[in-house]
């Protein structure tokens, strides 16, 4: 879509979508604009929404962070990182996305739309939390925190119903997506006993942490490491805290 007015009609429906009437649609507008549409307009003055989505991941963690810790004041720390972690990943956020419609409203390029860009989770992802900083720019913490409290309702309410004591990968993966933006990576570097009966060693490495697990097949081997890494981050946190 082109780059739109101040009152386009589309506008208001985004924004009674998002619970919030913006006291300045350019900060709405900033929010939506991604780098691929900025990239095919002739304006220098135009910026995409790259550092609005940085703002917004710190204050949606910030936010999500006083919600968890006042839903459920018997939580330690480390599983209020991990359920954290869990609510604010590019899934959760692009299912929020979803409900809100807001892939029509997004400004891309020609190319990353015809490649079906307005249905992409990461770029959901991204713009939801530009939309975040955008009302916090327009007005104030405490509107942006009553955004993420209503669109995060459903969700925090089952913020402790995850399978964390059983599927160890998932949960470092979505802890440390959300932590330090990367994945971890699995590799088997050993095997051991008859094929009928054999041991798997596998090694995770990710945010410069290594760790290893073995187990009777290589996804429980990896079950095992992941069990291990985040035992060692978790106490890597511990030490600089």
């Amino acid at each position: 879509m082109d780059e739109p007015l101040l009152d386009n009609p589309s506008l208001h429906i985004l924004e009674k979508a998002l619970g919030y009437t913006f006291k300045n649609s350019a900060n709405l507008i900033a929010a939506l604009r991604h780098s691929s549409y900025v990239n095919e307009q002739s304006s220098a003055d135009l910026a995409s929404n790259e550092r609005l989505e940085f703002l917004g991941d710190a204050v949606l963690n910030l936010a999500v962070s006083h919600l968890l810790m006042t839903q459920y004041p018997d939580l330690a720390e480390g599983d209020l990182s991990r359920n954290r972690a869990n609510l604010v990943n590019e899934l959760q956020l692009a299912r929020i996305a979803r409900k809100i419609n807001l892939g029509p409203h997004l400004l891309l390029g020609k190319g990353e739309a015809l490649t079906d860009g307005r249905e992409k989770n990461s770029i959901l992802a991204d713009t939801t939390e530009a939309i975040i900083a955008a009302i916090y720019l327009d007005g104030g913490f405490d509107a942006a925190f009553a955004f993420v409290k209503t669109h995060f309702r459903e969700r925090l309410s089952h913020a402790t119903q995850t399978h964390y004591d059983t599927d160890f990968k998932s949960q470092l993966q979505e802890f440390v997506q959300s932590e330090y933006h990367e994945v971890p990576h699995y590799k088997v570097v050993g095997e051991w006993g008859p094929d009928h009966d054999k041991t798997f060693q596998v090694r995770m490495t990710v945010a410069q942490v290594t760790a290893e697990g073995e187990g009777k097949s290589k996804k429980m081997a990896q079950q095992a490491a992941a069990r291990a890494g985040l035992a060692a981050l978790n106490a890597s946190d511990k030490r600089q805290a």
